[in-house]
């Protein structure tokens, strides 16, 4: 269905549903069941939920004895391998307070490019959603190499919901909108809504969040949203806390308007 506005969320048939990394580990691990909350509402209105979550990397640090992100390839690959599997735990455990399951699906960059993966991974989660499982997808950062990674989960969010032609994209991490310039500056202004096409002149967009376990930062979002919307999907950028409200359709964060579908 065509989502024209961000009221438009509650009534959606597929929604992706994008958490970075700060959102869910270190101090704030205790927002998963916050975000778990909000899932199942919509989930269980017969909304077809897809999540794409960060995290693993950064939830698998302090197992490793590792106090800030490893630079190396190898580190993040064994980090990666310990902290997906707590990740995907504790999203199971909170959601098996609604009976919900969770179905892991995780993808490199080459899955969505190579005709033949692309086509699995579809079958995959399409079957999944008729199952009423709730798909988890994460970067496979066990197997990628630098120069086959998504880059962020920004991305990969925006192209799994091509993938699977969501009607909108949720875009969450710590901050409650996109703003003219980093939130933390002096005049400061929140955008409520990117008209299709704005190329959003003047706008100054910060770097990584302040936890510093993430990859993304304003300008991935905006470059994911774009992509996102540029195929038909409508856009919302609002902080983690929030993620009751974004699902509720409620007027809050800031929506990129879509181009109308062919």
């Amino acid at each position: 269905m065509a989502i024209t506005g961000r009221d438009g969320i509650r009534s959606a048939r597929r929604v992706v549903v994008k958490v970075g990394s700060s959102s869910i580990s270190g101090k704030n691990a205790g927002q998963i069941a916050h975000l778990v909350d909000a899932l199942a509402e919509a989930h269980g209105r017969g909304t077809q939920i897809i999540l794409v979550s960060s995290g693993a990397i950064a939830i698998g640090m302090p197992f490793l004895e590792l106090t800030s992100r490893p630079t190396d390839l190898a580190t993040q690959q064994a980090a990666a391998a310990v902290g997906q599997n707590v990740l995907i735990y504790r999203y199971q455990d909170s959601l098996d307070r609604y009976d919900i399951v969770a179905g892991q699906v995780l993808l490199t960059a080459g899955d969505l490019e190579i005709d033949a993966h692309r086509s699995n991974a579809q079958r995959a989660m399409e079957r999944l959603l008729a199952l009423r499982i709730l798909p988890i997808v994460n970067e496979n950062d066990t197997v990628a190499t630098h120069e086959i990674r998504f880059g962020d989960n920004d991305r990969l969010a925006a192209l799994v919901s091509i993938l699977v032609e969501a009607d909108a994209l949720v875009l969450l991490s710590d901050v409650d909108a996109l703003y003219t310039r980093p939130p933390s500056e002096p005049g400061a202004e929140p955008i409520a809504t990117v008209p299709a096409g704005d190329r959003l002149s003047g706008v100054t967009f910060g770097d990584i969040g302040a936890a510093g376990v993430g990859t993304g930062g304003a300008s991935t979002k905006v470059s994911a949203a774009r992509l996102a919307a540029e195929a038909g999907a409508g856009v919302l950028i609002t902080s983690t806390a929030r993620v009751a409200e974004a699902l509720n359709g409620d007027d809050i964060g800031t929506w990129f308007e879509p181009t109308p579908r062919r």
